[in-house]
């Protein structure tokens, strides 16, 4: 599979890029500290600086592979990490990934994690063969869902996640786009 890892990507008001090091405060502060943006995606909170320097490790060290994706959204006015956007699962045997996203509190009701994912997707498209792209949110989860309906994605019945598990999504929104 033909792969490109984690490139900065420009957009009018975001640079997408990997992780470094001086994200931590940001990260902290604007969303990874905070339980009720984490937990709109269901990740955990990471409330002190030792927590999420553990988790900015972890960003960081998987940049090692190619087949890792996984941006820092960062607001170009203020230059201030404001959020994420990954392939939190990636299926290299259909050449599939799954996207998630998240965008600090303070941040969110401007467009940008719909500007991060169009952008995302333009990207992915032009650089490997990935043949499909999916994401999610939970039913409840109506900012999310906004970013999903106004995207190039599409509603799908089902995303690769719970096919391997055997399930139909319940309480999920299941969305995709595919190449051409």
């Amino acid at each position: 599979m033909k792969h490109c890892g984690t490139q900065t990507i420009s957009t009018p008001r975001l640079t997408l890029r990997r992780f470094a090091q001086n994200d931590l405060e940001d990260m902290l502060t604007n969303w990874a500290g905070d339980e009720a943006v984490q937990g709109e995606y269901g990740e955990p909170s990471y409330p002190t600086a030792e927590e999420a320097q553990a988790l900015l490790d972890k960003y960081m060290s998987g940049y090692a592979s190619d087949s890792f994706y996984r941006w820092a959204v960062i607001e170009k006015e203020s230059g201030q990490n404001i959020g994420q956007i990954a392939f939190c699962r990636v299926y290299e045997d259909i050449r599939t990934a799954e996207i998630e996203y998240c965008i600090g509190r303070a941040f969110q009701g401007h467009g940008y994690a719909g500007e991060a994912l169009s952008a995302v997707i333009a990207e992915i498209m032009k650089s490997t063969d990935f043949r499909r792209l999916e994401a999610y949110h939970r039913a409840e989860n109506t900012k999310s869902g906004r970013v999903l309906e106004k995207s190039e994605m599409h509603i799908t019945d089902n995303v690769e996640r719970f096919r391997q598990q055997g399930e139909l999504p319940t309480g999920e929104v299941c969305y995709c786009i595919e190449r051409d």
